[in-house]
């Protein structure tokens, strides 16, 4: 299988041309391949696996598939849709400005900038608009309507660990849902980086409140009016040094919970992404860098050889 490493500010995933290639679109072939490239030690090491396919529908150029690294599929991928318009126009896919990519969130357009060297460096995505009803998350909270919106709903944070944990990075004891195609729960708080998102991100991601799972993000809004700093766990991936659905799911409630303006410079671990939100019900729009790493060919057979050696799971939907 031959294949690019690429990120947007450090949300990385391995991408392949599966136009060209003589892999089948099936997600059981996608979806193993993800668990076995994205393994950090052993392997390639990413986020998961993007593959670049032809278009089912009339109006789009191309079609994005995102796998996680737990081999799950996901409807989207904000800093990924980047990195496909980069991986399409260098190679040739594509010439079209802006690209019209379809996901499972719908058909996207990915305007893109070329850099000093011609090759694309930058990319404006319009996200389409909020998804905010409880059941459209999907959310089913106890006590909250179907058509509700989910906005510092009050919460008890011991449902999800120790008082400790949320009292040293002074979370605010009420989250909001926002979906962005794919579900997100934002938490504001004082200090994001004192919240231990190794221990938390998982109970969060799989309660049973969010039958879909969910995508935890953990907000500063300020010291300056239109800045945010955030952290997040990403849904069958982990800790992840950037996510461009959950930036943009973030302007979205801080808006909403009067936290932000309608454009958000949103500081994420691995850079800086700018989001805007206009009007409510308008698409919001995420531009960022997308960056490309190397290029390479693997034997996915013997990687899997490889891993197993190592005692590394990779069979069912266990993580890598």
């Amino acid at each position: 299988m031959r294949f690019t490493k690429m990120h947007g500010i450090g949300n990385d995933y391995v991408y392949i041309d599966a136009t060209q290639q003589a892999m089948a679109d099936h997600a059981h072939d996608f979806a193993s391949a993800a668990r076995l490239v994205s393994d950090r030690h052993f392997a390639i090491g990413s986020d998961g696996l993007i593959a670049v396919c032809a278009p089912t529908r009339a109006d789009a150029d191309l079609r994005m598939r995102m796998f996680n690294a737990d081999g799950s599929e996901g409807e989207m991928c904000g800093n990924g849709i980047r990195c496909v318009a980069k991986f399409a126009v260098d190679r040739g896919l594509s010439t079209m400005n802006p690209l019209r990519i379809e996901t499972l969130r719908g058909v996207l357009e990915v305007s893109w900038e070329r850099g000093s060297d011609g090759r694309v460096a930058r990319a404006s995505v319009a996200m389409g608009a909020p998804i905010l009803a409880h059941a459209r998350i999907p959310a089913r909270i106890d006590g909250v309507a179907a058509d509700a919106t989910v906005v510092a709903h009050p919460i008890d944070l011991a449902r999800w660990g120790p008082t400790q944990w949320w009292k040293d990075a002074a979370v605010e004891p009420h989250l909001t849902l926002v979906s962005m195609g794919n579900p997100h729960a934002i938490f504001a708080c004082e200090d994001p980086s004192k919240v231990p998102l190794e221990l938390v991100g998982p109970r969060i991601e799989q309660d049973p409140w969010f039958p879909a799972r969910i995508n935890a993000h953990f907000v500063q809004f300020g010291p300056t009016a239109g800045e945010a700093t955030m952290r997040t766990w990403e849904r069958g991936s982990g800790i992840t040094l950037a996510c461009g659905t959950g930036a943009s799911a973030v302007c979205v409630a801080g808006v909403l919970l009067r936290a932000c303006p309608r454009t958000l410079r949103a500081q994420l671990p691995g850079g800086p992404l700018r989001l805007e939100w206009p009007h409510d019900g308008a698409s919001v729009r995420m531009t960022g860098p997308a960056t490309e790493v190397f290029e390479g060919e693997v034997d996915l057979s013997a990687l899997s050889g490889a891993l197993r050696e190592h005692g590394v799971v990779v069979d069912g939907a266990a993580h890598v």
